[in-house]
């Protein structure tokens, strides 16, 4: 019994080690200063601000937002800095790490905006109302090679009866409920019901799990520390857009929102900048 609570607390301060590093390392990619934006922890029990202060939650992750000492950043997070700017609208941070939360505070209208890794599928547009397509990505299989390189899963048939782990409440879902039908084999899928896509990618590097799907870029970005121990090329998906979401009906900020996204992606130079910084 203690053995077993000495390896779990083992485990807890290796995965928060190896996620600092992975944050310190996208930290460099970038500096900039959070004085004109506020940003809160996320919680479920926070309060409405009120006003024309829009509340956003925002998903803690190398793509989406991270923060290093004093430094934020974040191709999410600067970019809906643009927009406020451009609408001249404060905005109230929240980051969060448990999408499932996040989406009940966004249905219930504690915030109203969510930025992360959230693809825009079929089945989560039934759910959701989606902005423009803020940039692109795809889902990922996340696994790790053997003393020789070498992996076990190199096609998606190889998946036949394997577990996979996926955020909960992530559309990752659809997507190998659907790959499980296309290879006409069962699939099974596990979740992660407290933690974020990092994490998930951790516990298969520490060798807790074998296997997870996570979108590609942030396999990518941390799969640099882990270079010929864990293998992130094999694509589950073809690249989705991906959108900052909204609770159904709230078309007028929808409308808003995509207006600014249309004008910031149109100045070329800017936005690709943004992509080369983050991708």
């Amino acid at each position: 019994m203690k053995q077993s609570k000495k390896m779990k607390t083992g485990r807890l301060g290796l995965y928060v080690a190896l996620l600092v590093g992975a944050v310190a390392a996208m930290a460099m990619l970038r500096n900039c200063s959070s004085k004109d934006i506020p940003l809160h922890p996320g919680s479920q029990n926070v309060a409405k601000s009120g006003g024309d202060t829009l509340d956003v939650a925002i998903e803690y992750s190398p793509i989406s937002y991270y923060t290093y000492a004093d430094t934020l950043g974040g191709l999410n997070y600067d970019l809906l800095r643009m927009v406020a700017a451009r609408m001249h609208r404060p905005m109230k941070f929240h980051s969060v790490v448990t999408l499932s939360k996040a989406l009940d505070a966004l249905d219930d209208g504690t915030y109203d905006l969510l930025a992360g890794q959230f693809p825009m599928t079929a089945e989560a547009q039934e759910k959701y109302l989606f902005t423009h397509d803020v940039f692109l990505d795809k889902q990922a299989l996340v696994q790790r090679c053997d003393a020789k390189g070498e992996i076990e899963v190199k096609s998606q048939l190889d998946l036949a009866d394997k577990t996979v782990w996926i955020v909960k409440d992530s559309p990752m879902r659809e997507r190998v409920e659907a790959l499980s039908r296309e290879i006409g084999d069962t699939i099974h899928i596990a979740t992660e019901n407290s933690y974020g896509p990092e994490q998930l990618f951790l516990k298969v590097a520490t060798g807790e799990i074998d296997y997870a799907v996570i979108n590609s870029h942030i396999a990518h970005q941390l799969a640099k520390q882990y270079r010929g121990k864990v293998d992130v090329s094999r694509d589950i998906s073809f690249s989705q857009f991906q959108s900052w979401v909204l609770k159904k009906g709230n078309t007028e900020l929808c409308n808003l929102l995509n207006q600014q996204i249309k004008a910031i992606k149109a100045d070329s130079t800017t936005y690709q900048r943004l992509l080369k910084r983050y991708f």
